[in-house]
């Protein structure tokens, strides 16, 4: 099974006291101490970002393990990549993440990876990556911007930090209104889609109150947001 969760926000690096969202993912490995891959690229394969990851998951039984591509170590990323029960995608910049992978063949070996069932999952950039478009400031800070170049494992758009960044709804409510995106998802921080191959097969949330959304552009032009049903993990 093909299978993408894909955080709006959370997990050890947003939410250090609250693993639900950690634990959700680790038990869709299935099996004992599965092996799970932090890949940091997003964030510059940031020390800090790192130490993090091994901190969090070395209270989980697994067998945790990192993938940086600034300083490469791996040779044969494909093999080591599908030894892989998760791959874990940090957050940071999604445009540099997706340069950076592209370079080092990495994109291909991920489209192996879910291919097979490994479990792909990330917050932030680590949620953009896998749709076709999405939502960024990795090109300013300061402004959002529209990036259509994703790696297209799910199709079409979509947000994270929807409650989190209060620029985030509007710009992107803004390309849906505008047509230039089509419909697409939005997810809160504490929140995560669960893909089954391409389509939506549950929202978890880390707390109550946390939302996702397939936000859309109805016939007279009006911009709608459906909420989706959240199982709270708590």
């Amino acid at each position: 099974m093909r299978r993408v969760v894909a955080m709006g926000g959370g997990g050890f690096s947003m939410e250090p006291d609250n693993p639900l969202l950690d634990q959700y993912v680790l038990s869709l490995a299935g099996g004992p101490r599965p092996k799970v891959c932090f890949v940091p690229t997003a964030g510059g394969d940031a020390e800090g970002d790192i130490a993090r990851f091994y901190r969090a998951f070395s209270a989980f039984d697994c067998q945790p393990a990192d993938l940086t591509l600034f300083t490469r170590t791996i040779g044969d990323l494909e093999s080591f990549v599908l030894a892989q029960d998760v791959i874990y995608v940090g957050g940071g910049s999604t445009a540099n993440l997706l340069a950076v992978w592209r370079v080092h063949g990495l994109d291909r070996a991920l489209w192996r990876a879910w291919d097979q069932g490994t479990v792909l999952c990330g917050l932030s950039a680590g949620m953009n990556c896998w749709f076709e478009r999405c939502v960024t400031d990795s090109f300013d800070a300061a402004r959002l911007q529209p990036l259509h170049d994703g790696m297209g494992l799910l199709p079409g758009n979509c947000c994270p930090h929807y409650d989190g960044d209060e620029r985030r709804r509007p710009e992107f409510r803004r390309l849906i209104g505008s047509g230039e995106f089509d419909g697409g998802w939005a997810v809160d921080d504490g929140a995560a889609l669960v893909f089954h191959g391409e389509s939506v097969h549950e929202v978890v949330t880390s707390r109550p109150g946390a939302a996702a959304y397939w936000v859309a552009r109805s016939g007279d032009g009006d911009v709608i947001e459906r909420p989706l049903d959240t199982r709270y993990l708590g």
